[in-house]
């Protein structure tokens, strides 16, 4: 099913030129028509060009009339430009069919999108790490994306880690909770901006990579302190990579951040969603409402139809 996909930069500068033209030609070979932003390989500083560079590559990327929108990377740049993004266009976009997909760096669009316009967007894979990988694309992260392109995605599924299974087993079934979050620091840097998604009842998923534990932890009690995740009805925790432990640690760990986290909260808090800074990668609705239940160590989110969309 042949789709126009529209790749642009709104972030960090592409570096990575081999893992971009890898992530297109694999795009191409699955048969949809890729158009390239003419600024996506764009560099100033550490950007993919300057402020107004990227604001440009936005707008476009919204009247592209393309069926999704891809990321060529993350690493940081949209915070900087919160003030200026057309919400209005990308969210009139949306509603005529372009699905936005990104992560990390992009949590801050997303968040911002889904706070001024209530918005849907996609948490799923970028063009170089994930299309560009030297490997390949991961399958899971592909047959995902697949489904989306396809208008076929309407939930995941994951098996939670043993070590949790209480978590799991004490989840009772939800039923139109708002999904939102992404990167945590990116997601944290929000707190107390209008860029901040004002969600109760919510199901909010965190991901995070070169973060050691104790730096995770002092995130989420903000989050915590500030009331977020005690408004919610489950804290679903994907991947957290790429940390280095020190032998100062002395058995202080991921783990030990999750356990305390559990005793502080009523809200269920869950592991091993597939998603983060890892190939394999499932796609996510950032604003959709959900569905979620556990059946043993299985875990079970369901979104169905969207609506406003015609595929």
């Amino acid at each position: 099913m042949s789709k126009h996909i529209y790749i642009y930069s709104p972030s960090s500068a592409v570096r990575d030129k081999a893992a971009f033209r890898r992530g297109v030609k694999r795009l191409q070979a699955l048969g949809h028509a890729v158009e390239i932003d003419e600024a996506a390989l764009s560099s100033h500083q550490r950007f993919a060009g300057d402020d107004a560079t990227r604001l440009a590559a936005i707008t476009r990327a919204a009247a592209s009339g393309a069926d999704l929108a891809l990321i060529a990377r993350g690493g940081y740049g949209l915070t900087r430009i919160l003030d200026a993004i057309p919400y209005k266009a990308v969210a009139k976009a949306i509603h005529h069919g372009t699905e936005f997909v990104g992560l990390s760096d992009f949590t801050a669009f997303q968040s911002a999108l889904l706070a001024k316009t209530g918005a849907v967007t996609w948490a799923g894979p970028a063009l170089g790490e994930d299309f560009g990988a030297e490997d390949g694309p991961d399958d899971i992260m592909e047959a995902c994306f697949d489904d989306l392109v396809c208008g076929h995605g309407e939930g995941t599924g994951w098996r939670i880690p043993a070590r949790d299974i209480d978590a799991s087993t004490a989840l009772r079934p939800l039923k139109d909770a708002v999904l939102w979050g992404g990167n945590l620091s990116v997601l944290v840097g929000l707190l107390g901006t209008p860029y901040f998604p004002a969600i109760d009842k919510g199901v909010l998923f965190l991901e995070d990579v070169h973060e050691h534990p104790y730096r995770l932890e002092r995130m989420l009690d903000q989050l915590r302190h500030a009331g977020v995740l005690a408004k919610q009805r489950a804290v679903v925790l994907g991947q957290f990579t790429s940390f280095k432990k020190v032998p100062h640690d002395r058995g202080f760990g991921l783990h030990t951040v999750v356990d305390r986290l559990r005793t502080l909260l009523k809200v269920p808090v869950l592991t091993g969603l597939p998603f983060g800074h890892v190939p394999t990668k499932v796609l996510l609705p950032v604003g959709a409402k959900i569905e979620m239940a556990a059946e043993g160590r299985e875990l079970f989110m369901v979104w169905g139809h969207r609506h406003g969309h015609h595929h």
